[in-house]
């Protein structure tokens, strides 16, 4: 957010922001008073990044990752994994109220143990499919 005539707004809403090339992005302000106040906010940030004001754009040059720096991502990947998992186990368990609840009102108990075993199935599927994404981002993060 920068502070644009004493609003904070998002960068992308006073400036174009440009991919130049793979390490490289370039914000382009709309107006040239822009240019000190968004340097500013981008130090201020703290993002480990220098940007490279020339007077009427600013460039951003992105370090290659650190050893230290893709561990800390990849850790940051299983965290999110790790959400995931917790999200998909929450909604079976309130599938399994539903499930119950319906065999307390009349569903058949056989009907109710064969969709309880169902929806284990499909919690499994998804933690797999979590857990293959997390690895494989892992394997991407750490590959230099």
């Amino acid at each position: 957010m920068v502070d644009y005539y004493g609003s904070p707004v998002p960068i992308t809403q006073v400036a174009n922001l440009q991919i130049s090339d793979a390490r490289t992005i370039v914000i382009q302000p709309w107006e040239r008073n822009m240019v000190n106040p968004i340097e500013r906010v981008i130090i201020n940030a703290n993002l480990g990044i220098t940007p490279q004001n020339d007077g009427e754009c600013i460039r951003l040059s992105v370090p290659p990752l650190t050893e230290e720096r893709r561990k800390e991502l990849v850790k940051k990947a299983k965290h999110v994994g790790e959400e995931s998992k917790v999200g998909v186990r929450n909604a079976r368990h309130k599938a399994l109220e539903h499930i119950k609840k319906a065999v307390k009102d009349g569903l058949p108990e056989d009907t109710g143990k064969r969709k309880e075993a169902e929806l284990q199935t499909l919690v499994n599927k998804y933690v797999e499919q979590t857990d293959s994404v997390v690895n494989t981002k892992e394997k991407e993060i750490m590959t230099v």
